[in-house]
């Protein structure tokens, strides 16, 4: 079974960022531009989860690509 790769967009620098294993794979400027190229990063290099962070840094969103290890009931 393949490592799941888990992705982040996060506020640092007053960027959104795109980070995989404390590496930033783009910045933007604007958040929803930053989980569009998180969402397109993270599907591409499936089995994936992208994380998607407040301002604050709290999880707003999680988003699994590709086989769903905690799907939910019902």
């Amino acid at each position: 079974m393949p490592v799941r790769k888990i992705y982040f967009v996060q506020y640092l620098d007053s960027r959104w960022k795109v980070r995989h294993n404390q590496n930033t794979v783009s910045a933007h400027a604007v958040k929803t531009d930053a989980v569009t190229a998180g969402v397109k990063v993270a599907k591409s290099n499936a089995p994936s989860t992208l994380k998607i962070c407040r301002i604050d840094g709290t999880i707003e969103d999680e988003r699994t690509y590709e086989d769903d290890p905690f799907p939910p009931r019902g």
